[in-house]
């Protein structure tokens, strides 16, 4: 964090959380290509199967994302007011509460598999790919954790180029891994999931080397056993653990309201747009995260000038980016599914003519991710967590329960842009209201 103390503007501001965008965007990349090898060289059961699994990922990387980012600001407010040490053993209690949670989870998910897989509504048919998928990626969830958490802690420490460079690693080899499993070894969907679990393993592995030798602002030392700090990372941190709980939620009632209208063809369409929405949100998520540490220094120093200016440029960019997106997928759109499924197919049909309707919540969703990400990083996690809730929790899942029954099939792609366009009024009023509190 030796270069966040400094006068920002649009330039320096992007080129610092350019690494962390492009790795998100990377991330999102792919993640898409794992379901792309799934549905092209398996078939789209074992990638409807891969969304049944989802909630299970959903929840893991809710918690890696949760210690990750309440701890970051924790981590990044103490670095700013000069608490070198005490920052460094947070960091380290933190990456041992982390691992502990991916242990127990491993350990539930291999003994419970058959009653899990029951629970998310796996089909008969859609079942034995379900468990296969699963059993592998259970053996990876502390990897997962841990990954989450160095992702994020790589910006604090000042080192965003060393993250993106090993998630682009970890990326190359999930795609060139996915390849041989699937193909090659015709190892089928359990091949992705083999593929998806080293490519997880690479940044675990390269920033346990590196922050056990690190001499930087952040490295592995003693940690003091600090009940407070864990919890206060867990509560600063709840808005991104609610909203991957959410995620598992929506995912689960999107796919369950699918399988009623249209089948497992209509859970592998809902797939298709899940997984691009994921892709083409990874923009504000990233610049979001890029930004998080700069706003936490701001506030910790108390540089209200910066904390205004870093502001200013982020609603612009925000803005911007909002119109790109939703220019991509309105014009993209089809093409985007092509990559999934044939145009001669059914599972074609039904997501290409969801992709219009579904476009328009990019208009809105980048400002609430934002938001949201904005009071994490100012350590207020109530009124994160209560965006994130009423988001997700109340909007969405309100909406994918309501609007299919009013309007059958085209409710579900209204679902999510109905949630987002209110959300989005709902994020103007709060960044208003607290403007003068904290200086932005």
């Amino acid at each position: 964090m030796d270069n966040i103390n400094q006068k920002w503007n649009a330039g320096s501001l992007l080129r610092f959380a350019f690494p962390t965008i492009v790795m998100m965007i990377f991330m999102g990349l792919y993640t898409v290509v794992d379901t792309i090898f799934v549905a092209q060289f398996v078939n789209t059961d074992a990638l409807s199967s891969i969304n049944i699994a989802c909630p299970v990922i959903n929840i893991t990387v809710g918690l890696g994302t949760m210690i990750a980012t309440g701890g970051n600001a924790i981590i990044s407010r103490k670095i700013g007011a000069g608490k070198h040490q005490e920052a460094r053993e947070d960091f380290t209690l933190l990456i041992l509460m982390g691992t502990g949670i991916g242990l127990l989870i491993l350990l539930g998910g291999i003994i419970w598999i058959d009653q899990i897989v029951y629970a998310l509504g796996a089909s008969d048919r859609l079942f034995p790919y379900c468990r296969e998928y699963l059993m592998v990626l259970f053996l990876f969830i502390p990897a997962n954790i841990l990954q989450t958490l160095f992702s994020n802690l790589f910006v604090t420490a000042g080192k965003p180029g060393l993250g993106f460079g090993l998630s682009i690693a970890a990326g190359v080899a999930n795609i060139i891994l996915d390849y041989i499993f699937i193909l090659p070894c015709n190892l089928g969907i359990r091949g992705a999931a083999l593929g998806t679990g080293f490519g997880y393993l690479i940044p675990t592995l390269a920033g346990l080397a590196y922050f056990a030798q690190s001499k930087g602002t952040l490295s592995f030392t003693k940690p003091k056993l600090k009940w407070t700090i864990m919890k206060e990372s867990c509560l600063n941190g709840s808005s991104e653990m609610v909203g991957q709980l959410a995620t598992a939620v929506t995912t689960f009632l999107f796919n369950h309201t699918m399988m009623d209208l249209l089948g497992e063809d209509g859970v592998a369409a809902i797939t298709i747009l899940i997984y691009a929405q994921f892709l083409l949100s990874t923009l504000y998520i990233g610049y979001s995260m890029g930004i998080a540490p700069i706003i936490g220094f701001n506030y910790g120093s108390q540089n209200e000038i910066q904390q205004k200016r870093v502001f200013s440029i982020s609603i612009w960019f925000i803005a911007a980016a909002s119109i790109l997106v939703f220019l991509v997928s309105m014009l993209g759109g089809p093409h985007i599914v092509r990559l999934f499924a044939e145009q001669s197919t059914q599972v074609y049909r039904i997501a290409a003519d969801g992709f219009g309707i579904f476009s328009y919540s990019f208009l809105f969703c980048g400002l609430n991710t934002f938001t949201s990400a904005l009071f994490t990083a100012l350590s207020n996690g109530k009124v994160s967590a209560f965006l994130s809730l009423l988001r997700t929790f109340g909007l969405l899942t309100g909406n994918i329960l309501l609007l299919p029954h009013l309007f059958g099939i085209t409710g579900v792609w209204l679902a999510v842009p109905a949630a987002e366009g209110t959300m989005f009024i709902v994020s103007a009023i709060c960044l208003a209201h607290y403007r003068k509190q904290y200086s932005y």
